[in-house]
């Protein structure tokens, strides 16, 4: 498709409020051969129009396959059909990609401890990323001694966004044995996973977690982390 014409596309997409699209106009302007961009817009287009979406999301990955802005859209879209349809691609991948993941977000309840075990343990930065977000929706279903289990490769990662992500996830509970598992992260960990640890505790903002900080402010060898975690307990106070 030539650049004028794409650029007619965009003009109408820019229109949507105004004028309402049409899905099958959408599914009928879709083509892999468009730039990555318009894809992604036209795609999340159908996304949000929902039930009369759906079909037309459906009928453009038979015709193109597992296109990442399809797959995004099918997640956008949240009908019963499109979650049953994206559960279906994780049961049968061993190695699902992050679109797939993402897709599934507010389907996350969902899932079953064996599929985050499996999920957490994917090799990509993106796929753990994308796990993890997928766990924040299952996470108030588990006792803490559960999400720490599926949290641990996560905690352990190389990586400290990924760890960040889990640490931030681990937050909004009020456990001592999060609590415990934090300050073995300030302790332990790199200087990027030990400030998130400490604000993590600050915002827990529990007894245990008080005491933490209390014992840490005192106990930490690092200057650095020493002072951060004073700083924290004041902010309880």
């Amino acid at each position: 498709m030539s650049a004028i014409d794409e650029a007619t596309l965009w003009d109408r997409l820019s229109k949507a409020r105004r004028i309402p699209l049409n899905p099958s106009w959408l599914g009928e302007i879709y083509s892999p051969s468009l730039t990555d961009e318009l894809r992604f817009a036209v795609a999340e287009r159908l996304g949000m129009l929902a039930e009369t979406g759906w079909p037309i999301i459906h009928r453009l990955i038979k015709e193109h396959g597992l296109q990442p802005e399809l797959i995004h859209a099918a997640g956008l879209c949240h009908q019963p059909e499109a979650r049953d349809w994206l559960l279906t691609q994780l049961n049968q991948s061993n190695d699902p990609d992050a679109f797939l993941l993402n897709a599934l977000s507010c389907w996350g309840a969902e899932l079953t401890t064996s599929q985050f075990e499996h999920i957490l343990e994917l090799p990509s930065q993106a796929q753990r990323l994308a796990g993890l977000n997928l766990l924040s929706f299952k996470s108030h279903q588990l006792q803490a001694v559960e999400l720490l289990q599926l949290c641990e490769p996560a905690l352990q990662d190389w990586r400290d966004p990924v760890v960040i992500a889990c640490i931030r996830l681990l937050q909004r509970r009020d456990e001592a044995v999060v609590s415990t598992r934090l300050v073995s992260l300030v302790k332990e960990g790199s200087d990027a996973a030990a400030e998130a640890a400490l604000r993590a505790l600050g915002c827990m903002a529990t007894t245990q977690s008080k005491l933490a900080l209390k014992l840490l402010s005192t106990e930490l060898s690092d200057q650095e982390r020493r002072t951060h975690a004073l700083r924290q307990l004041k902010l309880q106070y």
